[in-house]
């Protein structure tokens, strides 16, 4: 079986700018990075979509690991996530799926994805998601985003990645997968900029009411100050883990947020840098 549902290649593949090298963040956070790129694909603007970005808090030892959530992806774009039970081969429910003309989250482990080489390519087990589009189960290839961008993998990263082995082995849990389409909605969009705009305030009127009552890089400060010697005494894989949860997960949020208040901006004329405007098209 060979399906390639979005006609996707790497060798074409060009990010979204929300990618771009001049960005601080090239990369959030698995979830995010995939969704950009996903949306994007679909035909969506990701960045009119990121309001929740202002109701990210410090939640007392890391920053919100920040993603769309559902009900704003089902909103803003009619695309519905929902959790899939997993009771057959992953690869199997994958095919189905794409043959459907729908996509899948797929909690897969960087030790097999040779976009992280030099992180965790077959260095260390990390979990990350992606979100496969083209899978040909005769030649062993996957092709799917990741992170900033678009891969494909085959051989023995294709088994190790979708584990086509070993499935059935009662000591391994399943990954977490979910469901994504987004036909069945596909009326309620907004439709043209200006209802998009408006879907978008809406969102942010609503995250607004749910931003910390208190600052919370200011919390985060204070608890980085009471960790510190604990960072002294400890390795470079510590450091980095507590970095990724906090400084860069704010710094990243931070970013994103920025994004979309250019948009605002740029959507009422007031947005005069290039970046606001290359963002909000």
């Amino acid at each position: 079986m060979m399906v390639n549902l979005l006609g996707l290649s790497p060798d074409a593949y060009v990010s979204h700018p929300l990618h771009s090298s001049d960005r601080c963040w090239t990369e959030t956070n698995c979830y995010i990075d995939v969704w950009i790129e996903v949306l994007n694909c679909l035909g969506f603007d990701p960045v009119a979509g990121s309001a929740f970005t202002l109701s990210s808090d410090f939640e007392g030892d890391q920053w919100t690991f920040f993603k769309y959530p559902p009900e704003d992806l089902r909103v803003m774009y009619g695309v519905e996530v929902a959790e899939l039970n997993v009771w057959l081969p992953v690869v199997d429910h994958l095919a189905e799926y794409l043959s459907m003309g729908r996509l899948l989250t797929i909690e897969a482990d960087s030790w097999y994805l040779p976009d992280t080489r030099g992180v965790s390519y077959g260095i260390e087990h990390v979990k990350s998601t992606i979100v496969p589009q083209m899978l040909d189960t005769d030649e062993k290839r996957l092709g799917y985003f990741h992170n900033a961008g678009y891969f494909e993998i085959s051989g023995e990263d294709f088994v190790g990645a979708l584990r086509t082995e070993g499935f059935d082995e009662p000591n391994i849990l399943p990954p977490y997968v979910e469901s994504v389409r987004w036909d069945k909605l596909a009326d309620q969009v907004p439709k043209g900029a200006e209802a998009t705009y408006q879907e978008a305030v809406r969102l942010l009127r609503s995250h607004l009411s749910r931003r910390p009552s208190t600052n919370p890089v200011a919390r985060m400060a204070k608890r980085l100050e009471s960790d510190l010697p604990t960072l002294a005494e400890k390795g470079l894989d510590h450091f980095h883990a507590y970095t990724f949860g906090t400084l860069r997960q704010c710094g990243a949020s931070a970013e994103l947020a920025s994004a979309f208040v250019s948009y605002l901006d740029a959507h009422e004329g007031r947005g005069d840098s290039g970046e606001s405007k290359e963002l909000a098209k």
